[in-house]
């Protein structure tokens, strides 16, 4: 079989040989052979293994990609095929939310100016709720009213009135306090709905790059797999 110095594998991914080396100590390259003065001896082998790792990090980031090789060159596939199917799995709930965030914002009622701040009841009576939902939603952060200075009575502006119909569509959609709460946050980082609109054909698009690299990381697996069964 024809052998490779650590440097031949670097070279086709601009790494350095130090790099090499590394992914085989931490099992994500096969062991390798040793040359009588001690100088590690590659193969073919370790090449495929090599562009395995490298195709399967765009999808499945660097940690995941690493537990995969770990698990094939342990002689454990099944492993292999249990993270991605994890992958595929949270790339599917990733595509859902991102759609119960665009049916969210399509059936979002606008706030009319001349009742943008409101109070607990009027505004519970509006999304059909009881007020201790609000205080629910406002304990779990998906919500921050201010106070009136005088009474201490909850006042909701235009934003907290956005939020909390935003949380009440995705409720109705079966998401969890715990998930709605990160989307609402990504509202208020994004200044608004109009923007957060504009970033879902980035969010789109960046779904659908994670989809094909599955596909360019499931080929090298496969490639490799089948290299090992020989």
């Amino acid at each position: 079989m024809r052998q490779l110095r650590p440097i031949d594998l670097a070279r086709e991914h601009g790494l350095s040989a130090q790099a090499v080396r590394n992914y085989e100590d931490m099992g994500i390259l096969p062991h390798t052979g040793r040359t009588p003065t001690g100088y590690r001896v590659y193969t073919p082998l370790h090449a495929q293994a090599l562009r395995t790792f490298i195709a399967l990090i765009p999808s499945h980031g660097h940690h995941v990609a690493t537990s995969i090789m770990r698990a094939v060159n342990a002689g454990s596939p099944e492993e292999a095929l249990r993270l991605i199917d994890e992958s595929h799995a949270q790339l599917l709930d990733d595509r859902r939310t991102l759609t119960a965030v665009e049916n969210a914002l399509r059936d979002l009622a606008p706030t009319p100016p001349e009742h943008g701040h409101t109070h607990i009841g009027p505004l519970a009576r509006r999304l059909g709720i009881r007020p201790a939902t609000l205080r629910k939603w406002e304990h779990a952060g998906l919500i921050r009213p201010g106070r009136d200075p005088r009474t201490g009575y909850r006042v909701y502006a235009p934003a907290d009135v956005r939020d909390a119909q935003l949380a009440h569509q995705l409720r109705r959609g079966g998401y969890l306090l715990e998930q709605i709460a990160p989307l609402l946050e990504q509202v208020r980082t994004a200044g608004g709905v109009e923007p957060l609109e504009a970033a879902l054909a980035g969010w789109h698009d960046r779904l659908s790059a994670r989809g094909l690299a599955m596909l360019a990381g499931a080929a090298a697996l496969h490639a490799y797999l089948s290299e090992i069964a020989g």
